[in-house]
């Protein structure tokens, strides 16, 4: 393969691409906010769970440890999220949302949804789950 021909085969850079068009799309449509996809799905994982560890956020969204820990000090210093020593293990942080984090929440995780929405509509609705599907397998591969 050719280096010319990189931009019409390299699968990394067609999904690099997608992911910006829609984040893009995303904070247009956000407005004044600058909360990000991955900000947006680790508040999302934090409300389901309650109070869990970082460890805990880490499995359910699948970010890496490192890109979590300056997550949830960005969003500490935003007020969106509270973060205490564990109960059951002290060398752990539980965080939790306070009331400015589950209102960011629930302004931005509908904005999110549309555009996700309008995005798929250039997919038949047959392919979508196929989609996901082929895009998890490449991530659990190499899921540790």
């Amino acid at each position: 393969m050719s280096v010319q021909s990189l931009a019409n085969k390299s699968l990394l850079h067609r999904l690099h691409r997608a992911s910006q068009v829609v984040s893009e799309k995303y904070a247009r449509k956000l407005g004044d906010s600058d909360l990000t996809i991955r900000q947006l799905v680790v508040l999302s994982a934090i409300a389901d769970a309650g109070n869990p560890s970082q460890t805990n956020i880490v499995a359910a969204t699948g970010v890496d440890r490192s890109t979590l820990a300056d997550i949830v000090k960005r969003l500490l210093m935003r007020g969106y999220l509270t973060r205490r020593r564990s109960k059951l293990d002290a060398r752990a942080y539980a965080v939790k949302l306070t009331d400015e984090g589950r209102s960011a929440l629930l302004s931005a995780a509908p904005v999110l949804h549309r555009v996700e929405s309008e995005m798929l509509t250039s997919i038949p609705a047959k392919k979508r789950e196929e989609l996901f599907a082929l895009l998890d397998a490449i991530a659990d591969q190499y899921v540790q």
